[in-house]
């Protein structure tokens, strides 16, 4: 494939590519604030940080703006929400397999400090979230039930406002992780009936990393209010500068073509490969493996190829991944500012990269065809991974050994 100095940038789920004038405030107010300091900065950002980007914040997530609140990252503002929550040990916390790792520590420190049980709810078979479990099992009993709507490690849309819905007459707190979501798709607190919703600046709305966002439901804030109120972890005034920049252009963007279902088909048209894309509702996010050959050199020949997608490890979904035999594989993912001739450029480098990696055969002697081979078999190290069983409570999966 040549295409010149072209460079196609299919990582938007991992590092989105910021645009010229994000950059600029960034550059601008860091230096601003490495000459002159922190407390000068804030002052003279004070509208900007108190005012104009949560009313941007609440544009963009359909809430009133004084209910939104900066923090350093999605996970930062679930784990210091959670750390506040008055759980009991009679207390049911519903997650499920496309948690990511570190919501999952969150989770389990969570567990730790209330001695509460942690149930996650199983799959249909198709990979949705099984809604009918959902609803034949909630009760007063379940106090949290936290849903990634979209997860790290594969590009299913989990139906967030359905589960909303089930859960709106019942006590328990509903939190969405909207890190993978926000920027790409619509997101909408009060359709979806959340109490806490999480999101990351540096994904699809092309912020600076180290700077995200959380709705918190008026409710919500009494309860951690009179628990001494959630931990503060507020990013640097130049990074909520950018971001607040990076909404603006993301709001200003028009609408663009959905490349999703060209990027899944151009992944499927190269032999070897295996889409890693559970339940009936898709969007810009396509993983994949090839039968053949990790996802790190993958990623690398297309890198060299002027194509930039990321290698995801089984362990960003711990619940989800490795129970289906994936230690790794290769994400792509796709933003507005992307084009059919982009999808057409990865789908040619795909293809040169496996085609250029296929071993060729090589003649054997016919004298060795019956020499038994004189290298043993390497024991592999035994290693403990965390079994899941769909419907079943944490307390009673096991740790077991692996091979």
């Amino acid at each position: 494939m040549s295409h010149g100095d072209r460079r196609v940038h299919l990582n938007a789920a991992g590092l989105g590519r910021m645009p010229a004038a994000v950059h600029a405030v960034l550059t601008e107010w860091s230096r601003f604030e490495d000459r002159y300091g922190p407390y000068e900065s804030a002052d003279r950002l004070d509208d900007v940080l108190h005012r104009e980007i949560h009313e941007r914040l609440g544009a963009l997530l359909g809430a009133p703006s004084g209910d939104t609140v900066m923090c350093t990252g999605s996970a930062d503002a679930f784990a210091a929400v959670l750390s506040r929550l008055p759980l009991g040990a009679r207390d049911r916390v519903w997650t499920t397999p496309y948690e990511s790792a570190d919501n999952l520590c969150a989770l389990f420190a969570l567990r730790a400090r209330t001695r509460c049980r942690l149930e996650v709810v199983p799959l249909r078979r198709d990979g949705d979230l099984d809604l009918e479990w959902m609803a034949q099992h909630i009760g007063d009993d379940v106090a949290l039930v936290s849903v990634t709507h979209v997860p790290a490690g594969c590009g299913i849309v989990n139906p967030v406002a359905e589960i909303g819905r089930i859960l709106v007459s019942h006590r328990c707190l509903y939190a969405v992780d909207a890190s993978y979501a926000v920027g790409q798709l619509p997101v909408d607190v009060g359709r979806i009936g959340c109490q806490l919703l999480t999101g990351d600046a540096w994904r699809f709305l092309r912020g600076p990393e180290s700077v995200g966002f959380a709705y918190v439901a008026p409710q919500l804030r009494k309860t951690l209010a009179a628990r001494g109120g959630v931990p503060p972890a507020v990013p640097d005034a130049a990074r909520v500068a950018a971001l607040n920049t990076a909404l603006a252009e993301h709001a200003a963007a028009a609408p663009y073509e959905d490349l999703g279902p060209a990027l899944r088909a151009a992944v499927e048209r190269v032999p070897g490969t295996e889409l890693i894309a559970p339940g009936r509702n898709q969007c810009g996010i396509v993983t994949f493996r090839h039968e053949n050959l990790p996802a790190a050199p993958v990623r690398r020949a297309l890198a060299d190829r002027g194509v930039a997608v990321w290698k995801t490890v089984a362990q960003e979904t711990p619940l989800y991944l490795p129970g289906r035999g994936v230690v790794t594989a290769v994400r792509a993912s796709v933003h507005h500012d992307n084009t059919a001739e982009d999808v057409e450029l990865f789908a040619d480098a795909l293809l040169d990269v496996v085609t250029e990696a296929r071993p060729r055969p090589v003649p054997v002697p016919r004298v060795l065809s019956a020499v038994p081979s004189a290298h043993g078999t390497r024991r592999g190290t035994r290693q403990r991974r965390l079994t899941l069983v769909s419907g079943r409570t944490w307390d009673t999966v096991p740790l077991e050994p692996g091979a």
